[in-house]
């Protein structure tokens, strides 16, 4: 078998891109020439062993995923590239402020428009974005949610543009997936590099668990509260995540029939008898929370929570109704919510984003939607999207008859050259388009950003679409203290 080197001096970086590891005069950036080293020091046969010990891993671990639009419908291991995604402290901490600034006024938003409205008054937010929303709960109206947060968890998607700098992608303030892979993606790279990662100073994310339980504790006046996650079950596609986390915390992971209502309070099956529960981390939607309230047929959540979390019973994280405020369409007037609200200048900026009910961007986007990536404004997981550039004329006339239905369901931004990463692939080193979801934990205490977060990076060649159930994987990400 071959012995030869990695290659660095043939790697083809992508000249209208930026790519983390070298510059456009192909020089190698300054957070990754440590690593270069490493790199130089490691034969192809190395590489392939060290794959296919990540691969045996995530094996063992059972680190899956589920793609639900696969005729298949099977299980799969998580995608792992074994060469890390490296960002200075520096950039870290200007990020880490802008998706604190950000969360801030985010949950100032929901706040406001649950109660006074205050921003619909002051026409900073369009009304009909609160009206004809479906992410908008009506049960929610007046409700004083514990601590004034509606926004437990967060994960804030980033891309970085051909300048150089990070922009918000969209925001996720529902159930957010992904942190374990993160964790795990950590775990193999203290196993893959066992001599040079203790040298590196790289902050840590693997204290995310206990960070999460201290900051869901701080919600509940009381010591040792009674936290649960509520899981939709086994055949979920994040039950991994699920299982783990609730065994990294620490806590019960519960069913909805685990879990009953009696004089108003949460109470959790045990083997004891019952016992109270004070926190849910919840990992159901809005739907399925509670059938007397939502969906009727719902066998999934608890019947009558609404009600114990309206007289302030239960803590329920995030707060049901937060989608209205990652909502896509909402995406657009964040900037303006930090402005209104926090009186600062966002720190992080927006995409370009095109409204499709507004005459004006719908005429601009139907007359260059091959430069164009639509939406849908409830969209998730890559899934129900057009990318212009890749569609064929079949495929954009037939998303154009979906948009004129209902022109108000779908938002445009241009297609960016988003950044790329050296990934191993067929044994040599090629750019992948990646992304960055740092995850984001809002208690009593204020808010606190894991550092690093998980880099998701779009395996198929020419690829921007980054999330797995698009053939998308993912590596680890390093941020380096000394490393201003």
């Amino acid at each position: 078998m071959s012995k030869t080197k990695v290659s660095l001096e043939n790697y083809e970086y992508m000249s209208n891109a930026w790519d983390e590891m070298f510059d456009l005069q192909g020089n190698i950036r300054s957070e990754y020439k440590s690593f270069k080293k490493v790199l130089k020091n490691i034969n192809i046969n190395n590489l392939r062993e060290m794959e296919d010990f990540a691969k045996q891993f995530f094996m063992t671990q059972g680190v899956t995923f589920t793609v639900y639009n696969n005729n298949e419908g099977i299980e799969r291991i998580f995608p792992f590239d074994i060469l890390p995604r490296i960002i200075k402290l520096k950039e870290w901490l200007e990020i880490e402020e802008g998706i604190k600034q950000r969360i801030k006024a985010l949950n100032l938003f929901l706040k406001d428009i649950y109660h006074e409205q205050f921003i619909l008054k002051d026409n900073v937010f369009p009304s009909n974005l609160i009206s004809n929303n479906p992410q908008y709960l009506f049960e929610m109206r007046k409700l004083n949610v514990p601590k004034n947060i509606y926004t437990h968890i967060s994960g804030i998607d980033l891309i970085r543009n051909t300048d150089g700098k990070f922009y918000v992608l969209e925001d996720n303030l529902r159930t957010p997936s992904g942190v374990c892979y993160m964790l795990e993606n950590r775990e193999i790279s203290r196993r893959l590099y066992p001599s040079f990662f203790p040298k590196q100073n790289i902050l840590s994310v693997l204290n995310y668990p206990s960070i999460l339980y201290d900051h869901l504790s701080s919600l509940v006046d009381k010591k040792n509260p009674t936290i649960v996650l509520l899981t939709p079950g086994l055949y979920n596609s994040a039950y991994y995540e699920h299982s783990t986390l609730a065994r990294l915390m620490g806590i019960e992971l519960v069913e909805g029939r685990d879990l009953v209502l009696n004089n108003n309070f949460v109470y959790m099956k045990n083997a004891g008898g019952l016992k109270k529960v004070d926190v849910i981390y919840r990992r159901i939607d809005d739907e399925y929370l509670d059938p007397l309230y939502f969906n009727s047929s719902s066998q999934l959540g608890v019947a009558g929570i609404m009600s114990s979390y309206r007289k302030g019973n239960v803590v329920i994280v995030n707060a049901p109704g937060s989608g209205v405020a990652d909502d896509k369409a909402s995406y657009i007037y964040v900037p303006k919510m930090i402005t209104y609200y926090l009186n600062e200048k966002p720190i992080l900026k927006n995409i370009d984003t095109f409204e499709l009910e507004n005459p004006d961007h719908y005429n601009y986007v139907h007359n260059n939607i091959e430069k164009m990536v639509v939406k849908k404004t409830d969209g998730s997981g890559g899934y129900g999207m057009l990318m212009g550039n890749s569609a064929s004329e079949k495929e954009i006339k037939s998303y154009k008859k979906l948009i004129n239905k209902n022109p108000k369901n779908f938002i445009a931004q241009p297609i960016i050259n988003i950044s790329t990463t050296p990934c191993l692939i067929d044994d040599e080193l090629t750019p992948r388009c990646v992304d960055l979801r740092p995850f984001a934990i809002y208690g009593s205490e204020g808010i606190e950003v894991c550092p690093g977060g998980l880099s998701r990076v779009a395996l198929k060649k020419g690829s921007l679409v980054v999330n797995s159930s698009q053939g998308g994987g993912s590596k680890d990400t390093w941020i380096i203290k000394n490393l201003k």
